[in-house]
């Protein structure tokens, strides 16, 4: 729950800490926005299956496809391009493989080392059965080039994938400009957007594949989608029935789908209320903050996504400060937390030292996050370094 200097728009049940909790690990997952909830409560009463043709079947199709209607509003696409999944994991997947399985598991793939291991695993696997891939760095702020990526198209090109922001960093990524290069070559750009949707508008990327999950915008775990626009071709991972436009067979989550389109209403509603000036003043907060911590440094440059702050401590592992925060009802992470323990491939990838990423801390930021909240995090987490740093006798001294 957060801090009761407020009335929090977006409650945390984390858990036994009470009152003091304070939940800025909003990248891993976001809490269940009432709305959603209320929703998957209406569309748990719905008894019919969608593709039953009596009354309650017909009542279950129509309120798949009011959700549908308002997630294609989320992505910027129309309803009919909508493909929803089981979260933003399988939504990659099928992008990729997908793609690649309907070209007969040839061609070219371009991606970067930064992405989501649901793109990067994937790619590997696609490797193996005779796709080649180029993999485009980035530079020590997180972010690629586009014009690296337009450079590593090649006339065999099939796809291009570029996440829209980086889920450890928040660095924005420029992806469109890579989407306009992939069009200009004929190739299709794929981005992974779970870390942006209900942050960033996505009807400017003008993406040919568009991956979401819910539960990163306040909707229910276990459901996602992929966005299909311009006819792009792809197999099915899922066979079976012709749910989905036949892209993903099986009956439909119902009350998840209306429960993701209540969560994308409601991020939609507060985007276009200036909510992005709101977060960057708790981010600014934030770092201005922690700038009185000696040998602290921000992980990425301009542009970045307000809500995530990566920032390494010198002298301290990151578990260590993370589990002092936890003590304090203070929760955050060293990374993606589907890698928690291991050095982060993204942060090395940006030149980092093994060391100084294990030195990284992510902080972050959700709707229900105030001043005094972010106050508060940073005084415990000083008080924290300091102590972490003189009970292994380093000082600010870089690690």
């Amino acid at each position: 729950m957060a801090s009761t200097a407020h009335a929090p728009a977006w409650p945390v049940e984390a858990g036994a800490g009470g009152a003091d909790e304070l939940y800025l690990d909003y990248a891993a997952t976001a809490p269940l926005h009432p709305a959603a909830a209320r929703a998957v409560r209406a569309g748990q009463r719905l008894v019919g299956n969608p593709s039953s043709g009596h009354r309650a079947g017909r009542a279950a199709a129509e309120a798949l496809w009011v959700a549908r209607r308002s997630i294609a509003r989320l992505l910027g696409v129309a309803p009919g391009e909508v493909v929803l999944t089981s979260g933003g994991s399988e939504a990659n997947a099928l992008a990729l493989w997908g793609t690649f399985a309907a070209r007969g598991f040839s061609g070219h793939l371009v991606t970067t080392s930064i992405e989501h291991s649901a793109i990067l695993e994937n790619a590997r696997a696609l490797e193996e059965l005779g796709v080649t891939v180029t993999t485009v760095e980035p530079g020590p702020g997180g972010h690629v080039e586009a014009a690296a990526v337009a450079a590593a198209i090649r006339p065999d090109t099939v796809l291009a994938s570029v996440m829209h922001a980086n889920n450890e960093t928040g660095a924005i990524q420029p992806v469109t400009e890579i989407a306009a290069a992939a069009t200009r070559a004929g190739v299709a750009f794929h981005t992974d957007a779970v870390h942006t949707a209900g942050k960033l508008s996505l009807t400017a990327v003008d993406a040919t594949l568009i991956s979401v999950s819910a539960h990163k915008f306040g909707g229910p775990r276990g459901v996602g989608a992929l966005a299909v626009r311009d006819g792009h071709r792809l197999v099915s991972l899922v066979r079976g029935g012709p749910q989905e436009n036949r892209l993903r067979a099986g009956t439909e989550n119902v009350a998840g789908a209306m429960g993701m389109a209540a969560a994308a209403d409601v991020c939609l509603r507060r985007m276009s209320m200036g909510y992005r000036l709101g977060m960057r003043d708790r981010r600014e907060r934030l770092i201005a903050g922690l700038a009185g911590v000696d040998g602290v440094h921000v992980n990425t440059t301009e542009p970045v996504l307000e809500e995530t702050i990566s920032v390494r401590f010198d002298g301290i592992r990151a578990d260590a400060l993370a589990d002092a925060l936890d003590m304090q009802g203070i929760y955050v992470s060293t990374g993606a937390a589907c890698h928690t323990g291991s050095v982060s491939h993204v942060l090395t990838a940006m030149g980092l030292t093994h060391r100084a990423a294990r030195s990284t801390v992510r902080f972050s930021l959700g709707p229900d996050v105030s001043s005094h909240d972010i106050d508060r995090v940073v005084s415990v987490t000083t008080r924290a370094v300091q102590r972490l740093r003189g009970i292994a006798g380093t000082g600010s001294a870089s690690r």
